[in-house]
């Protein structure tokens, strides 16, 4: 009797074994850009970030053209400028060459604006598309969800493909949550009430919600501790280039001022000669007169 338990036992393991092994295991594939580019909450802060961005090129593309002045410039005066003035202005240059590049690391870097407005504007938004992927993945009960957008997919039936659903999902979740706010501004009801949550639940919530609202904070100070840096750096380097165009002009209108000093002195003696030389042609000239006409005639 117990033989016969035993053999039924393992014969049920197996069967069951082999049950899920017939069954497989269930994928399905998303493609998070077609997604993304779908949403109009994604569309309207990459909007937002995208006029952003055009104002840092435009101010990235006006210091780019200031050098080119400042290079033309020099180019131009070189002629009239001393060694040193010349490596000064050379010094500002590469100066204002600096501030370029790191103005374009501040807007465009690995840790700059761009990257870190992108999360801020569009990290919600993916947010709420995972929690409908989950919900999704969860219901349908598939062992993977994958991102096509992100791996070669050498091959994919169209079935697997959950983008739609997910599109349809996030529709109703906004549609469902316009309705219930004017439902609250009609009852005049500031929110709806929310639903009940365990005490595990219930912390769960809170502690995710402290978390995203540490991390905001954390981005954020890292933005002002940055701007404070950069901004304490270009006080310095103003002061100091303030202080470099105060002497260069000092020293250009001094150097300006012995030219024109020279010159003038040259110019004066060449006219005292001129005036000479021209005292002696009338000196000359009368001199030849009184010989031609001895009596005065």
């Amino acid at each position: 009797m117990k033989n016969k338990i035993l053999i039924l036992s393992i014969v049920a393991v197996f069967s069951f074994a082999f049950a899920k092994a017939q069954r497989g295991i269930r994928v399905a594939y998303i493609d998070m850009e077609y997604i993304l580019e779908s949403v109009p909450e994604y569309q309207e802060a990459s909007k937002q970030l995208d006029q952003k961005m055009q104002k840092w090129k435009q101010e990235i593309d006006q210091m780019a053209n200031e050098i080119s002045q400042m290079k033309a410039a020099l180019q131009n005066e070189k002629v009239l400028l001393t060694k040193e003035l010349i490596e000064e202005k050379e010094e500002d240059i590469a100066l204002k060459q600096q501030e370029l590049a790191e103005y374009q690391q501040k807007r465009f870097g690995a840790q700059g604006d761009f990257l870190l407005q992108k999360q801020q504007l569009i990290q919600p938004v993916q947010d709420q598309v995972f929690n409908e992927i989950q919900k999704i993945g969860s219901q349908k009960k598939y062992d993977y969800v994958v991102d096509s957008s992100e791996m070669a997919m050498l091959y994919s039936a169209e079935r697997h493909d959950i983008s739609d659903q997910v599109l349809r999902a996030i529709g109703r979740t906004g549609k469902q949550k316009s309705r219930e706010r004017k439902q609250a501004e009609k009852d005049g009801v500031a929110e709806k009430d929310e639903p009940y949550l365990s005490v595990v639940e219930a912390e769960e919530k809170e502690a995710k919600e402290q978390a995203k609202e540490d991390k905001k904070e954390e981005i954020q100070q890292a933005i002002s501790e940055r701007d404070a840096a950069r901004n304490e750096a270009k006080r310095k380097r103003d002061s100091a280039r303030a202080a470099k165009a105060a002497a260069y002009k000092e020293r250009r209108d001094k150097l300006m001022a012995d030219r024109k000093r020279k010159k003038d002195s040259i110019q004066a003696v060449r006219d005292a000669a001129r005036e000479k030389r021209k005292a002696e042609i009338e000196a000359k000239k009368a001199a030849r007169e009184k010989k031609n006409d001895p009596d005065g005639e």
